[in-house]
């Protein structure tokens, strides 16, 4: 079962815009990460959640979206996330990214998948302005942005070609495709 809601859990980049996120499901995913291991159990991380429209549209503004899509702007308005999960890190607990991140992270999508949602972690955004824009404290850092929806995208895992590129791509029909490393690549070792 978990590894049917992994192979569900895609990063998702377009949305069904009018369909809604309410702030009880991001609270909900927001205790999942509460719940999760913390290294040396310090829990540094605080959130900030979105899912007011009109703030959606100014936490949009700052990110960046899709470098592999050179081209690709970003969502369409009508295709847009309908919340966000901005994840802070406390500085009084911890200065430096640590793996609560990951960890946390993907106990949100993986949240957010069981729901019927899907997200997208994001990590390139302009930091000062989005740090002015939700008026974050000096005491805490932005380290990502959980941009979440329901999603309106088919994403596909393709195994890496022969050419080792694992840069993903969509396709004439909006499919997008992801190509992972086949499982024999990635064991080194098999002790027994």
């Amino acid at each position: 079962m978990i590894k049917d809601i992994i192979k569900k859990n895609r990063s998702y980049r377009r949305f069904y815009g009018e369909k809604a996120i309410t702030m009880d499901q991001l609270r909900e995913l927001v205790d999942l990460a509460r719940l999760s291991p913390s290294m040396g159990n310090k829990q540094p991380l605080k959130y900030i959640l979105v899912c007011e429209p009109e703030t959606n549209e100014k936490v949009f503004e700052h990110l960046l979206w899709a470098g592999y899509l050179k081209e690709w702007p970003g969502p369409i308005p009508e295709e847009r996330p309908t919340g966000y999960v901005v994840m802070l890190r406390d500085k009084s607990i911890n200065k430096i990214p640590t793996p609560d991140e990951g960890i946390c992270g993907q106990s949100i999508l993986l949240g957010a998948t069981e729901q019927g949602l899907g997200g997208c972690m994001i990590a390139s955004f302009h930091k000062d302005k989005l740090t002015e824009t939700l008026q974050v404290s000096d005491d805490y850092d932005i380290a990502i942005v959980i941009a979440l929806g329901y999603p309106k995208e088919e994403v596909v895992i393709e195994t890496v070609k022969e050419d080792g590129d694992i840069k993903y791509w969509r396709d004439e029909n909006q499919v997008h495709h992801v190509p992972k490393r086949s499982l024999e690549e990635l064991i080194i070792q098999e002790i027994k």
